[in-house]
């Protein structure tokens, strides 16, 4: 539970300095990535020094030296593929990072992918918001019929593609993620 509540507060940070000033800094990132790894490092030679239970320990959030190593690979690795190939901010793929180096590769890539739910959902909200329900589909429906008259999409006008790319947060995603994670609120289908 200790290292949950350190995640969350790393995050509460993020998702500040994400919503006011669109960054996520380094100085959360980097310390929790080196924070999570020297708690789960500590715990594994805690474990194999004293004779300490490791249930005792998994309590307090220790998922050990090697899965918070694989989930810090694992987590940084696919946010770098998104940052080459999409226009994915470096301080996310850092966070997602920290984020497998706290939870592990499963719950770490599971929470990453509740980022990814949640970041879209709020992504549509904006953009439904900031164009209107009703004038957002009509442009869609205008598109579809272009394209099914003349057989090719019409190319957007630089005033509709600023329309239909809302900025989104990912870090307060991250942190209802790994609310959503960590204590199990939507269970396995």
């Amino acid at each position: 539970m200790v290292v949950t509540v350190l995640l969350l507060g790393l995050l509460l940070v993020a998702a500040t300095t994400d919503v006011r000033r669109h960054k996520i800094y380094n100085w959360t990132t980097y310390p929790g990535m080196i924070l999570a790894l020297g708690l789960n490092g500590l715990g594994t030679i805690v474990l194999g020094t004293t004779g300490i239970d490791a249930a005792r320990l998994e309590s307090l959030g220790w998922i050990g030296l090697a899965p918070s190593l694989v989930g810090l690979l694992a987590c940084g690795f696919l946010l770098l593929v998104c940052f080459v190939l999409l226009k994915v901010g470096g301080g996310d793929v850092k966070l997602m990072a920290m984020l497998g180096a706290f939870l592990g590769p499963e719950k770490g890539i599971e929470a990453m992918l509740w980022t990814f739910v949640l970041g879209a959902c709020l992504a549509l909200i904006v953009l439904v918001w900031r164009v209107g329900p009703l004038r957002l589909l009509g442009q869609i429906l205008r598109q579809m019929l272009y394209t099914l008259r003349l057989g090719q999409w019409s190319p957007l006008s630089d005033e509709q593609r600023a329309q239909l790319q809302p900025p989104v947060f990912l870090a307060p995603c991250a942190l209802v993620a790994v609310v959503i994670v960590r204590f199990e609120l939507i269970g396995a289908v």
